[in-house]
């Protein structure tokens, strides 16, 4: 089917509904029912009736108050937590990054939205201190989407939630197919975002307008979101459960570092031996330090794909080449720009003794893989089939994604290393200690005792 037609409009606080103007809905919009007929030509021609009642999406062109200068100085910094102060209600946070093109993850603009404060665009580039806003905001509720996106770059500009809530989990847990914010906006709402400036680099100053439109659009909805997502969630009675996911958001500051983060190159796969790895590491770490000492993203300075084969090139090499070169041109340019750095990088990975080789693979530091378990434990593979059975039916039936109702590495971990007769309390409380919120085990606790029972250890 063709997407809906878009009306563009600027948002006031209260839109007026749509005109209904007959387009074909979009299958996956609420609403895009289909009267039934008695027979294939009366549902034919009950079709375009239907299609007619589902009104067109309204395109968000413009936000309510305008787009708002960026704050870049203490003083308008201090001006913004006065406003924030005089405000009422959740207040709405976004962050952008230069994802791609900068090294690292901190935030170039910080968007801002409460009711009777307005819109705010702050440069924390200019302003990495936002301790002020931080206090005016106080114990309010923050709005975000994919809270883990933006909080450990929000962390670092001094800005941290008592109280959130997260429009794309809660899209989640209420079943929605699509939870990007875009499609939630649509869904709810009624509205278009445009998205065409979401992966721009945010870093660029001065921000072009088109880009500072998008940035302040992005946080105009996200109160009118927020209350039709809550709603969502209290008719299917899953508020409790958001309430507790939201909660265990508060601390969160970003992902454990990877241990060995240069064995994801890509294209490493085709890298034999020991040495082929050091080669891979030595360039890895060059490569990173360049792009650190620059602010670049690191496969801006050398894409994965030369490491990978300047790794399979000298692999089994006992001495450096005179030259490094590639057959691909996007390569070879990449190399040339940063030749001798790569090449000291390569002499050094050949001139490890064995000693100081890497191992060819990280000792394990959890369950081996469950594709593993048949052969080495039959009992804990049954169990895991089981339960994954179990929890696959459940997810279906109360429409929350088997993920968000417990992680597989906590499934894994809890089956592999567990008692051999847990009760449903023993799996709830086990749970619980690696990290599985209270409304999880209440669901997933039973079933997983249930796999358990059915697939006793044999004694001896």
């Amino acid at each position: 089917m063709t997407e809906p037609a878009a009306r563009p409009v600027a948002l006031e606080p209260d839109v007026a509904e749509p005109v209904i103007d007959s387009v074909e809905p979009d299958a996956g919009q609420p609403g895009a029912e289909h009267s039934a007929g008695s027979g294939a030509a009366s549902a034919a021609e009950a079709e375009p009736v239907a299609q007619s009642l589902t009104p067109p999406l309204v395109a968000l062109t413009h936000p309510r108050d305008g787009v708002p200068d960026v704050v870049s100085t203490e003083r308008g910094l201090d001006e913004v937590a006065r406003r924030i102060r005089e405000g009422h209600g959740p207040i709405g946070v976004d962050a952008e990054r230069a994802s791609g093109y900068r090294y690292g993850q901190r935030a170039y603009l910080v968007q801002l939205r409460r009711e009777g404060s307005g819109s705010f665009l702050i440069d924390p580039i200019t302003c990495p201190d936002l301790s002020p806003v931080q206090d005016a905001i106080g114990d309010a509720e923050w709005i975000l989407h994919a809270a883990t996106q933006d909080l450990p770059c929000l962390t670092e500009v001094n800005l941290r939630p008592k109280a959130l809530f997260d429009t794309e989990l809660g899209g989640r847990l209420a079943g929605l197919p699509r939870v990007g914010l875009g499609a939630m906006v649509e869904h709810y709402l009624g509205l278009s975002l445009a998205k065409e400036h979401s992966a721009v680099d945010w870093s660029t100053r001065p921000l072009p307008e088109p880009w500072l439109l998008y940035a302040a659009l992005d946080v105009e909805v996200l109160g009118r979101l927020r209350d039709a997502v809550a709603a969502d969630l209290q008719a299917q009675g899953k508020a409790a459960w958001a309430a507790e996911e939201f909660e265990s958001l508060l601390g969160f500051t970003g992902p454990e570092p990877r241990v060995d983060p240069w064995r994801r190159t890509s294209g490493m796969h085709k890298v034999r031996g020991r040495r082929g790895l050091a080669v891979v590491h030595e360039l890895w770490l060059e490569r990173d330090r360049i792009a650190r000492d620059r602010d670049v993203a690191p496969g801006r300075v050398v894409p994965d794909a030369a490491i990978s084969e300047i790794a399979i090139a000298n692999q089994r090499a006992t001495k450096p080449p005179r030259s490094l070169s590639s057959p691909d041109g996007r390569l070879a340019r990449s190399i040339r720009r940063h030749h001798d750095a790569l090449l000291a990088a390569l002499t050094r990975a050949l001139e490890l003794p064995e000693s100081d080789l890497p191992p060819l693979t990280l000792p394990p530091s959890g369950p081996p893989p469950i594709k593993a378990w048949a052969d080495r434990d039959p009992v804990a593979a049954a169990r895991v089939a089981r339960a994954r059975e179990l929890l696959t039916a459940v997810s279906g039936e109360l429409a929350v994604p088997v993920e968000n109702l417990l992680t597989p590495d906590l499934l894994r971990r809890f089956l592999w290393d567990g008692p051999a007769a847990p009760t449903t309390d023993d799996v709830a409380a086990a749970l619980q200690a690696l990290g599985a919120r209270r409304w999880q085990t209440t669901i997933t606790a039973p079933l997983i005792s249930l796999a358990c029972r059915e697939h006793p250890v044999l004694a001896g």
